[in-house]
């Protein structure tokens, strides 16, 4: 008799499969980095996971995402407040290495902010429905263990971030060990407040922000 697999191996099948298509995209081709927020991630990360919730699970898209539009204002304030955090870390380490706290060299102009805006808002959207909604997910409703789910979560996260890290040529050193390392803390700030708020807008929204202030600083 042939064993079911269990349907955490299924996600997880799912998250593997996606993995080595970002990390062949991302190092095979070298796209802008509009088509790669707008248009790949989106295909890439969140197509499978729409294919995998409607077919296999049988499930509405976003309500098994814990993805509602009804809490927005609030989880937007809260994501806000939290992402203070990341300007508070990234200001330190900021600090550390150029003895300055704000170092931003790029010539930000308003048309320069709406498109840093929108691409991060876009990207981390993709991110989280795959690493927070669908994989945390699932993985917690079967080991109904936060901890253990909350930190398999981040290592995945972090692995994600891999291919993207490593192909950018700016990031290198202490500036790149940071980086990963705050991909670890990102997750778990995450997982958290989707865990405890069960909505995925903070994570969204804090991913975003994170996104933005990375984009304005480096």
């Amino acid at each position: 008799m042939k064993k079911e697999i269990p349907h955490s191996q299924k996600v997880l099948n799912l998250w593997g499969i996606i993995l080595i298509i970002w990390a062949f995209y991302r190092l095979k081709l070298k796209m802008p980095e509009w088509f790669d927020e707008l248009l790949a991630k989106p295909v890439i990360f969140v197509l499978p996971v729409y294919y995998f919730i409607k077919k296999v699970e049988n499930k509405k898209f976003f309500s098994s995402l814990n993805w509602s539009f009804k809490s927005l204002k609030k989880d937007l304030l809260l994501s806000l407040l939290l992402s203070f955090v990341f300007l508070l870390t990234i200001f330190s380490a900021n600090w550390v290495k150029t003895g300055k706290i704000i170092s931003i060299s790029k010539n930000i102009t308003s048309s320069y902010f709406f498109y840093v805006f929108i691409i991060s808002l876009v990207g981390a959207a993709c991110e989280q429905v795959l690493s927070t909604g669908f994989v945390f997910e699932r993985l917690y409703l079967e080991s109904k263990n936060f901890y253990q789910t909350a930190f398999l979560s981040a290592l995945l996260f972090f692995f994600l971030h891999v291919p993207l890290r490593f192909t950018l040529p700016n990031l290198v050193g202490s500036q790149l060990i940071f980086l990963m390392l705050t991909d670890i803390f990102l997750s778990l700030l995450n997982s958290y407040f989707y865990h405890t708020e069960k909505s995925l807008n903070i994570p969204i929204f804090i991913h975003a922000f994170y996104n933005i202030i990375i984009l304005l600083m480096i």
